[in-house]
């Protein structure tokens, strides 16, 4: 019976000769929403109209480029022989720890340019990035990337999952760990604890540092169940060991900013109100 298991379609539609693929479509998805919420959280927080468009225009390719520059340092053999595959990002192959240097960084540089709190900025993006990233693992669902160890149907059946989940997750005549599905489920959690930590009116910095710690958190425990993991030799997963150092710097960047820096709370910083605006 499982031989008989197809595999969804990557392809979303094809209008002559243009084709839409699943992948992009969801990351996509994923940027969209991302925006409008940090888009409608900047305007409490006083930030300048259209704030995160204009920063969108130069982070997300940004992003995309970084991330696929990531993925291939780290899998060049996937590429040596056919380095024009390079350039063939729908078929899957972006690290998320690259789009998220690359975005920080080109953040940084826009903030200072446009004289704005880079920390402010991160707070606000915070959910946001979160939200991208748990919507933007069904991408990965769609072309049967970023799973984990085998397991049996019985086992994913065990755990509630709709059919086309586990039907997705037969792979070359084995089932595997949804791993994917984990992550994105960590990370919708993760965008509903910072919308609440909003409220705790935190210091500025630490919604986007709490935004680190807990997704650095979960990815080292789902890397270890991971099999498309990217290593350092033969033995030192890459995603691990950049989560260790991420949870470690964030909380040593909060502890310090609190007692050399004392930032303000997130919500004692300027807020566009109706009687403001009269």
């Amino acid at each position: 019976m499982d031989d008989t298991i197809q595999a969804l379609d990557r392809v979303m539609i094809e209008l002559g000769p243009i084709t839409i693929y699943w992948y992009g479509a969801i990351i996509g998805l994923g940027v969209l929403l991302g925006y409008l919420l940090a888009s409608r959280e900047s305007k409490k927080r006083g930030l300048p109209k259209d704030i995160f468009a204009d920063l969108l225009l130069f982070a997300l390719p940004i992003a995309i480029i970084s991330a696929r520059i990531y993925y291939v340092i780290f899998r060049w053999d996937q590429f040596a022989d056919d380095p024009i595959r390079v350039f063939y990002i729908w078929e899957g192959g972006i690290a998320i720890h690259g789009a998220l240097i690359g975005s920080v960084i080109t953040a940084i540089i826009f903030a200072k340019k446009r004289g704005i709190s880079f920390w402010k900025l991160a707070d606000v993006a915070a959910p946001s990035i979160l939200l991208g990233q748990a919507i933007g693992r069904w991408g990965n669902f769609m072309n049967q990337e970023v799973y984990g160890s085998e397991v049996t149907r019985e086992f994913l059946e065990g755990l509630q999952l709709p059919t086309f989940i586990i039907d997705q997750m037969y792979i070359q005549g084995t089932y595997y760990h949804p791993t994917f599905l984990y992550e994105s489920i960590l990370s919708f959690l993760g965008v509903v604890l910072l919308l609440w930590l909003r409220r705790v009116n935190l210091r500025e910095g630490e919604l986007f540092l709490g935004y680190v710690i807990w997704y650095s958190v979960a990815r080292f425990f789902i890397e270890g169940i991971r099999l498309d993991y990217l290593l350092i030799g033969d033995v030192l997963r890459v995603a691990q060991l950049l989560s260790a150092v991420l949870v470690l710097g964030a909380i040593a960047l909060i502890f310090y900013r609190r007692v050399k820096v004392n930032p303000p709370g997130y919500l004692d910083t300027d807020v566009v109100t109706k009687k403001k605006k009269k």
